[in-house]
């Protein structure tokens, strides 16, 4: 039995607290004060998600030299050419304002030369250094300041709450979400006039990731179970040097771009300048794709580091510069008994960021009535590939929008089904009532393994078509697994409902790159090698019952 359950009437429901979510409360409560306004957050309120871990900083065309088209064109170019011409035009033209807003209205202070310009600095794949940055701990600033304003506009917060899924009318209108509270283990079903999907990607169905803890794709796949069309999701980015820390969960947090921007070098186990073999002009300074693929094929070809990893080395650029310009990186490797100033430190690849999401247009709504989507639950922004920079320009420029749009678009509010309520706590319920399944760390360390090895960073048909096999039956096993049959703050619990999504999304993206038949961005076919624009200069979609198709570009920006 699920017991009782409480009901909250909103009218705008906000799934997610990073910079998406919190920017569409504060734009939404100051377009109309009066709208009830409720955010939920799966972790604690401004301490979990990715905006916060942040580290390199904000892509904004602010110098007199570079320009609003520059940036366009250079977010074009690394998305190998399959962005969404109108949402990229949409981030980077709305990017430097968002800057501005973030310093003048919310208190973001950013670095700066002495003359009190702000300081821009080099990010890989860029023809401009115009990365806005906060030390290289731009995310706590941001995520700092806008826990503030959201405070301050006092809507209901409810913290320590994930979604399980969204609640649907007799039309497939999206109506709000049922709710399960971390805390109780009691459920909370959320009837909204709007509903604003914001809970961040987070590929950690990978064995080396950098995502948040608390990130498990929720927001893609409980938005495809509702109905919702997906766009692009086999381009998974891989950060190109992830720490190496034994088997611990720092292993795979990022050492930021700015550290190959700065003039870092890699080098492989044989003390080799790899970069050279791939892109000989940018070297480390290529496109992320690029450097995390090239370290990866290093240590295929037998050529990495002790730990099956590669060197990044800074310690030419001098102690003092690294020290003084990357104060956070040098204090997160000496905390792991690295001194990143003055000697090479171990990284690898790690999985850091899903380009693909959900559908949706420049007034960020999705292809289902009441739902909008805004940050990394989207997809089309970045095309195959994103600039480092453009993530949390990403996040906080279509949350804006949101904030700006949802008020002038909400419906009335719409009849919520108990029985459809029910169903999904009873989902949610059913694995603490089974004995005798196998444990749910074993299913999911399975999965990290298959995705690494099969769906990752070099992909083959085979190997695909295999690991949609092998995720079918991760999928069985975990509808037999069986956690124990407590409610509050019950983790094992969380990960099995964690691993329900990520199933979903790593069966989905497997699909996808399937259907993508070249190698273009972040996804690469070693079985087709090249990119074959006559084919696939497209976007990739996927609909309800898993249906693909293939769709030409949307080019209407010029």
């Amino acid at each position: 039995m699920i017991g009782t359950y409480e009901v909250v009437e909103t009218d705008l429901l906000i799934l997610g607290g990073g910079g998406a979510g919190l920017l569409a409360a504060i734009h939404a409560h100051d377009n109309a004060p009066d709208l009830d306004i409720t955010v939920v957050v799966k972790a604690l309120f401004g301490k979990g998600g990715c905006t916060r871990l942040v580290q390199g900083g904000y892509n904004a065309a602010l110098d007199a030299a570079d320009s609003v088209e520059r940036h366009f064109e250079d977010t074009i170019k690394a998305g190998s050419f399959i962005n969404d011409r109108e949402l990229a035009w949409l981030l980077v033209s709305r990017a430097p304002a968002v800057v501005d807003e973030l310093e003048k209205r919310h208190g973001c202070y950013f670095d700066r030369h002495p003359d009190g310009r702000i300081h821009q600095k080099a990010f890989a794949g860029q023809s401009f250094d115009r990365t806005v940055h906060k030390g290289d701990l731009t995310g706590i600033e941001i995520m700092n300041r806008l826990t503030e304003q959201v405070f301050k506009r006092a809507p209901r917060i409810l913290e320590e709450h994930r979604a399980l899924d969204l609640l649907t009318d007799s039309n497939g209108s999206v109506c709000g979400a049922v709710l399960l509270d971390i805390r109780t283990g009691r459920f909370v079903a959320v009837n909204a006039r709007a509903t604003l999907l914001a809970t961040g990607g987070g590929p950690n169905m990978y064995r080396i990731a950098a995502a948040a803890a608390d990130k498990a794709c929720d927001g893609i796949a409980i938005g495809y179970r509702a109905g919702a069309e997906l766009m692009d999701m086999e381009m998974v980015q891989f950060h190109p040097t992830g720490l190496i820390a034994a088997d611990s969960r720092m292993t795979g947090t990022v050492l930021e771009e700015g550290l190959r921007g700065a003039g870092g070098h890699l080098f492989n186990g044989r003390g080799e300048r790899f970069m050279e073999r791939y892109d000989a002009v940018r070297l480390e300074r290529s496109t992320r794709d690029v450097v995390a693929r090239s370290s990866y094929l290093e240590i295929r070809a037998g050529r990495g580091s002790p730990n099956n990893g590669v060197f990044i080395d800074v310690s030419h650029l001098g102690a003092e510069f690294v020290i003084r310009n990357f104060p956070g990186m040098v204090k997160r490797c000496s905390d792991m008994g690295f001194d990143l100033a003055r000697k090479p430190v171990e990284v690898s690849p790690t999985a850091h960021f899903i380009m693909g999401g959900l559908c949706m247009d420049t007034e960020t709504r999705s292809r289902l009535d009441g739902l909008f989507v805004a940050g990394e639950d989207a997809g089309g922004v970045h095309g195959a590939n994103r600039l480092g920079g453009n993530g949390v320009a990403e996040s906080t420029v279509f949350g804006c929008v949101a904030g700006d749009t949802i008020p002038s678009l909400i419906s009335r509010l719409r009849k919520v089904s108990d029985a459809q309520i029910e169903q999904i706590a009873m989902e949610a319920l059913a694995p603490l009532t089974r004995n005798g399944g196998e444990s749910v760390f074993e299913i999911k360390a399975e999965m990290q393994n298959l995705m690494w090895d099969k769906v990752g960073l070099v992909r083959n048909g085979p190997d695909l078509q295999a690991a949609m096999g092998e995720l079918e039956s991760l999928t069985e096993r975990l509808e037999r697994a069986s956690i124990r049959s407590f409610r509050k703050y019950n983790l094992e619990w969380q990960e099995y409902l964690n691993l329900k999504n990520f199933l979903l999304v790593s069966r989905l993206v497997a699909l996808s790159a399937l259907a993508r038949e070249d190698s273009r961005g972040s996804h690469y076919r070693s079985d087709f090698p090249g990119a074959n624009d006559e084919r696939f200069l497209k976007n990739v979609y996927i609909g309800p019952g898993q249906k693909v198709e293939l769709r030409p570009v949307r080019e209407r920006h010029s």
